[in-house]
C-alpha cells in the first residue's frame, strides 16, 4: 500500500463496514464503535510495517470482534447469550450490506432529525465530532452531547435490523441524506454559501445506497437531484464569493459530467416507477440543466411537473417554488396570487424565502418600492451572510432603478 494517505483512505472506507458488521452481529453500538476505533488504530500501527492484509475488512472485523468481546466481558453490563460471542455460521454479509444496516440504524425513526444527521455523519460518514460541529456551527461539546444521546437511544431501542428495509425506513434515510445535502448546498447560517464537505458526503452516501438498491426509483431520483443541483454550484457564486441567481449564472461553469449522469439517472427512473417526489424534483432540475440559457428554460414543462409534485408532496416550499415557475410561465401576477395563498401559513410566512420570492415577483411586476421592502424583510430573516448581502444588494438596485424612473420612494422609506 503506497503511502499513509492511501492507508487512511482505505480505513475510512472500511470503518463503517466494520462497524455495521459488529452492530449487526452483536448490537452494543457505542461499545462496538470503541472496538472499531481500536482496530483501526492497530491497523495504522501494524500495516505500514507488516503490509496490508489480503482481506483488510476481514482483518479489521476479527480484531474489532475480539476487542468488543473483551470490552463486553470487562463491562459486565449485561448477560449475553453464548451464541452472540461467536460469528454466525452463514457466510458473512457483503460489506455494503453492513454499511447499509449501519446507515438505517443511524436514521432510526426514534431519533430526532438532528440526531439522525449527526450520527450518520459520525458513524457512516467518518467525520469527527469537531468536523460535524463546525459544519453546523455549534460548539463541539453540544455536538458531542447530541451524538452521545443518539447512541444511548439506539442502545435503549435494542432493535435488530434486517435487510431489505421497509419503505418507511428507507424514506427516513433518504430524507436525512436530502437534509445533509441541502445544508451543504445552501447553508442556512454563517459566512459561507456552501459547505462542500456536507454536500459531498451526502452524495457519497447516496451513491452507496443507490449501489445497494439500484432498482429503487426514489433512490435514483434523489441521487439525480443531488448531482443536477451540485452541478450548478460552480456558477452559483461570483469570483468574489457573492451569490449569483440562476438566471444570471454563467452556465458554461456548470459541471457537465454531473448533469449528464443526473439526467441519465432520472430518465431511467421515471418510466420504471412508481414516481415519487425526488424523481420529480430531479426532473425539474434536469429541465433547468438542459437549457443553454435562462431564456431557453421550458417553464411550462416545469409548471406541469410542479403540478404533479404538489399532488404527491404538498408542502409550503414546493408551493413557493411552484409560484416562481408559474410567474415565469404566465407572468408575475399569477405567481403573486399563489404566494398570497401562503401568506397565512406559519410554516413559510416567517421564512426569508417567502419574502425573497415575493420581492422578485414584485420587481418583475414593476412595483419597485414594494419589492425593495420585501427584499429588506427577507434579509432580516436569514442568518446566512451571503444571502443577506445578496438581498440587500437587490434592495439597493430597486432603489436606484426607482430613482432613474422618477418614482416616488418617500412612502416606502
Amino acid at each position: 500500500m503506497p503511502g499513509s494517505e492511501t492507508t487512511e483512505d482505505l480505513l475510512r472506507q472500511l470503518a463503517p463496514q466494520v462497524l455495521g458488521a459488529l452492530v449487526r452481529r452483536y448490537g452494543h453500538f457505542t461499545t462496538a464503535e470503541d472496538a472499531v476505533q481500536e482496530a483501526l488504530l492497530a491497523a495504522v500501527q501494524q500495516w505500514p510495517q507488516e503490509g496490508v492484509p489480503s482481506n483488510p475488512r476481514a482483518w479489521l472485523i476479527t480484531v474489532a470482534s475480539r476487542r468488543l468481546t473483551d470490552l463486553l466481558r470487562n463491562e459486565q453490563a449485561r448477560r449475553v447469550r453464548e451464541e452472540t460471542w461467536v460469528l454466525p455460521d452463514e457466510a458473512p454479509a457483503e460489506a455494503t450490506d453492513d454499511t447499509l444496516v449501519l446507515l438505517f440504524l443511524c436514521c432510526h425513526p426514534a431519533l430526532s432529525p438532528a440526531s439522525q444527521i449527526a450520527l450518520t455523519l459520525r458513524a457512516v460518514g467518518g467525520l469527527t465530532t469537531a468536523e460535524i460541529a463546525r459544519a453546523f456551527l455549534v460548539p463541539e461539546a453540544t455536538m458531542t452531547r447530541r451524538i452521545t444521546r443518539a447512541k444511548q437511544r439506539i442502545k435503549e431501542i435494542a432493535e435488530p435490523f434486517r435487510l431489505p428495509p421497509d419503505a418507511s425506513r428507507l424514506g427516513a434515510v433518504l430524507h436525512v441524506l436530502y437534509l445533509i445535502f441541502n445544508e451543504g448546498y445552501a447553508s442556512t447560517s454563517g459566512p459561507s454559501l456552501h459547505r462542500v464537505e456536507l454536500s459531498t458526503e451526502a452524495i457519497r452516501l447516496t451513491r452507496l445506497v443507490y449501489r445497494l438498491l439500484p432498482g429503487d426509483s426514489e433512490v435514483a431520483g434523489l441521487l439525480a437531484l443531488m448531482l443536477l443541483t451540485d452541478a450548478r454550484r460552480p456558477g452559483r457564486t461570483s469570483p468574489q464569493g457573492e451569490l449569483v441567481p440562476m438566471a444570471e449564472q454563467d452556465r458554461t461553469r456548470w459541471n457537465g459530467q454531473l448533469i449528464t449522469e443526473g439526467i441519465e439517472l432520472v430518465t431511467k427512473a421515471l418510466p420504471r416507477g412508481p414516481v415519487g417526489p425526488y424523481q420529480l424534483q430531479a426532473a425539474i432540475a434536469a429541465v433547468h440543466a438542459e437549457a443553454q440559457t435562462g431564456d431557453e428554460t421550458d417553464w411550462p414543462q416545469i409548471v406541469a411537473l410542479y403540478g404533479v409534485l404538489v399532488q404527491l408532496a404538498d408542502n409550503p416550499m414546493v408551493r413557493l417554488n411552484q409560484a416562481v415557475a408559474v410567474a415565469m410561465a404566465s407572468g408575475p401576477s399569477e405567481g403573486l396570487r399563489l404566494l398570497d395563498d401562503l401568506a397565512d401559513d406559519d410554516r413559510v410566512n416567517t421564512d426569508h424565502r417567502w419574502y425573497a420570492v415575493r420581492a422578485h415577483l414584485l420587481e418583475m411586476s414593476g412595483d419597485l418600492p414594494a419589492a425593495r421592502d420585501a427584499y429588506r424583510a427577507a434579509a432580516a430573516r436569514t442568518t446566512s451572510l451571503p444571502q443577506q448581502r445578496y438581498l440587500h444588494t437587490r434592495a439597493a438596485r430597486t432603489l436606484s432603478e426607482s430613482v432613474e424612473t422618477g418614482e416616488d420612494q418617500s412612502t416606502h422609506e
